[in-house]
């Protein structure tokens, strides 16, 4: 066959042919390596991300349990609001309030019924 006979530059073509392979398989090897450490980066640069995220998440959770906590709700209310305990003389009986109703007149904000 003439591949194995033929010469280029004094090489027989069919070595010209496999070094021209092996360099492309070599940059080929190369450039794979280098875009896999470039996505490798990437993927540890976006885990530790989520990582502070997560912790800021914790502790956002953290501060809405003290926020809601009931006895601190309870103090703020009685303190800026004055709002308290409903009174046992301010309780009524589900008959009665019809004619609590109808005993008040509306105000400014309610509208009449």
């Amino acid at each position: 066959m003439i591949l194995f006979t033929r010469r280029v530059w004094g090489f027989r073509l069919i070595d010209v042919m496999g070094i021209g392979l092996l360099i492309a398989l070599i940059l080929s090897v190369y450039l794979a390596k280098t875009f896999a450490g470039r996505e490798r980066g990437e993927i540890a640069r976006v885990e530790g991300e989520i990582s502070v995220e997560h912790q800021r998440v914790r502790l956002l959770q953290a501060e809405v349990a003290h926020l809601e906590r009931p006895d601190r709700i309870a103090h703020l209310s009685s303190t800026y609001l004055g709002l308290g305990p409903v009174k046992f003389t301010h309780e009524i009986a589900p008959e009665a309030l019809s004619s609590v109703l109808s005993a008040t007149p509306p105000t400014s904000r309610e509208a009449p019924l």
